[in-house]
């Protein structure tokens, strides 16, 4: 169900479990990526809810959020914490994907404590973009959809996957789609990743062309102890091209966590 919290003055909205958080259980908070929304993890977060406590958040300026999207990672990251605290959700994994990845990456280096576990989803420690990207949003939207589909996408996936993606980005705010990957583009955190100190999942799918393997590799390499999960046949939408493989590799990794 949709719960909406109010932030600073702007109403979040997130998709939380039908009926509500069950005292007890552990707790999993998603973000998406860049120009996305919390529907993203829809084949997750109906399918984990009986037995975590789940939250998908749409980040402000997007999805069913108010307000205006941001220009740097770590306003989001201020963003998401505030959320989980008004949700009353404690020491949950913070799972996220792309720019949500980063997210969760830049909330672990700052203010981990608040976490008990990260799961970077398709991310890096920098996560430069094509210029021409960002050039081309404000004056020629379909022809980045279209690009951002056919490379996000690994080519078995793209005929079930594609439209999703798709009608996300079109229906979703231009600025704030311009925002998120300018704020991916500045991101460097490259000297911070190995000051990490919490439980650590880092998937990706091995078809990735928007963030390739080789970043998650270096994140899982950097933060001590963090596991490393390559899922085969998935591009960069890894959670909704194979989202059977994907709920299983975060199952399995929250039930271990204390």
């Amino acid at each position: 169900m949709i719960r909406e919290v109010v932030i600073d003055g702007t109403p979040i909205a997130c998709w939380v479990n039908d009926g509500g958080f069950v005292e007890g259980r552990k707790g999993i908070v998603f973000v998406h990526g860049s120009g996305g929304a919390h529907t993203l993890w829809e084949g997750q977060y109906k399918a984990l809810q009986c037995e975590f406590n789940v939250a998908s958040i749409d980040l402000p300026g997007h999805g069913l959020s108010g307000g205006k999207g941001e220009r740097e990672v770590m306003r989001y990251v201020e963003w998401v914490k505030k959320t989980i605290g008004s949700l009353g959700l404690r020491g949950p994994a913070l799972v996220g994907h792309s720019l949500g990845a980063a997210i969760s990456l830049n909330f672990a280096i700052r203010e981990g404590y608040l976490l008990s576990a990260i799961v970077p989803v398709g991310g890096g420690v920098t996560m430069p973009v094509n210029p021409m990207i960002l050039e081309k949003i404000h004056t020629d939207l379909p022809s980045v959809i279209a690009m951002v589909v056919k490379f996000a996408i690994a080519k078995a996936n793209r005929d079930v996957v594609g439209p999703y993606l798709q009608e996300g980005l079109v229906k979703g705010d231009p600025d704030a789609f311009y925002g998120d990957l300018y704020a991916c583009d500045r991101m460097d955190i490259a000297a911070q990743v190995g000051s990490i100190a919490l439980p650590a999942l880092v998937i990706c799918g091995d078809e990735d062309k928007m963030t390739p393997p080789d970043l998650s590799r270096f994140i899982a390499d950097a933060v001590p102890g963090a596991k490393l999960a390559v899922i085969e046949g998935a591009g960069h939408y890894v959670m909704r091209e194979k989202p059977g493989e994907f709920n299983q590799v975060l199952a399995d990794f929250v039930r271990q966590l204390p």
